[in-house]
């Protein structure tokens, strides 16, 4: 499963339910809504629902899979490489517009902020999660990631179509209220390197994350930063590219984050970085959660002036 760069081109013990910082960062933590049975439904759940008033769907693939199809019925096309995300070399690849920008576009999609949303991808739970976390942070509520997302859709016998549903839609009345400490920059990741009560993770691969494989971007140095923790997203997930129960997540997140207040998850370019604040959200983790909007991509370039360890960096800066 590697549809683009990002992947790996990719209340247990310790983690305490209800622990942690209180605010808004919190609050982007807690259930999705009373229409929505969690921030994961199933494909049968969807399926029972399918063209029901009041739900959408959304494929937030990307990469190879990016409008390739077949799509799940009534499917609308949330496009993190292109409109959903900042474009140009200033920026680096997938990050947050702006409020302004972002609720226009998702009005564009035809949404409503009542609107119950469940969001796929065509290669299992890569990108969607991302989508989650986007929407999530700029204040919507009924938001789900479809477990298994296209592959578990198909496996199940139910209908795909040739093409997606396509604008225009009528306007929707969705206005973004941004939450904030759900995406942070890199200052920001740096003082929560040196911060006791925070553990930064990252998504990547080891090879990656050791520096003994390649990045997939070029002008991005192998490695990674100074005193974070690798949990590879796709460790989350069973055979199947669905997520793993909630006890396997929660001893995961116990080993890594402990009794911790805080996690900020970092990845190639803040995609699968999702997935690990969704894996902590099914974990009942009660601390804080950030996303590094900008991840390796940002941190590792060259020229950055930020501090790399791993093979054969030895903690060098450029």
């Amino acid at each position: 499963m590697n549809p683009g760069a990002d992947a790996g081109a990719d209340a247990g013990t310790g983690v305490r339910a209800g622990a942690g910082v209180a605010g808004a960062e919190n609050d982007l933590m807690d259930g999705t809504g009373a229409g929505l049975p969690g921030p994961l439904v199933g494909v049968e759940w969807l399926a029972e629902r399918l063209g029901a008033p009041g739900l959408v769907v959304l494929d937030a693939s990307v990469g190879r899979h990016r409008l390739k199809g077949p799509w799940i019925p009534e499917a609308r096309v949330f496009d993190i490489d292109g409109e959903m995300s900042q474009q140009g070399e200033a920026h680096p690849p997938h990050t947050m517009l702006a409020a302004g920008q972002f609720a226009a576009r998702v009005r564009a999609l035809g949404m409503d902020s009542g609107d119950r949303v469940v969001v796929y991808d065509a290669a299992g739970i890569y990108s969607s999660a991302r989508a989650w976390w986007m929407l999530r942070a700029m204040g919507f509520e009924e938001v789900a990631v479809l477990n298994g997302g296209l592959p578990a859709w198909r496996a199940a016998g139910l209908p795909v179509k040739d093409s997606y549903r396509q604008g225009p839609f009528p306007d929707g009345n969705f206005a973004a209220q941004r939450t904030p400490g759900a995406f942070v920059g890199g200052d920001e990741v740096r003082e929560a390197l040196d911060d006791p009560e925070t553990v930064v993770l990252d998504a990547r691969s080891r090879g990656r994350f050791d520096g003994t494989e390649p990045e997939p971007r070029a002008g991005v140095r192998g490695g990674h930063m100074p005193g974070s923790v690798n949990l590879p997203f796709a460790h989350l997930q069973d055979a199947a590219g669905r997520m793993r129960s909630a006890s396997e997540l929660r001893d995961m997140f116990a080993q890594v984050a402990g009794g911790t207040e805080r996690l900020v998850v970092s990845c190639g370019s803040g995609v699968t970085a999702c997935v690990l604040a969704l894996g902590a959200r099914l974990a009942g983790y009660g601390g804080a959660v950030a996303v590094y909007d900008g991840s390796w991509s940002e941190w590792g370039a060259e020229g950055s002036g930020r501090g790399v360890a791993g093979a054969g960096a030895a903690d060098l800066r450029d």
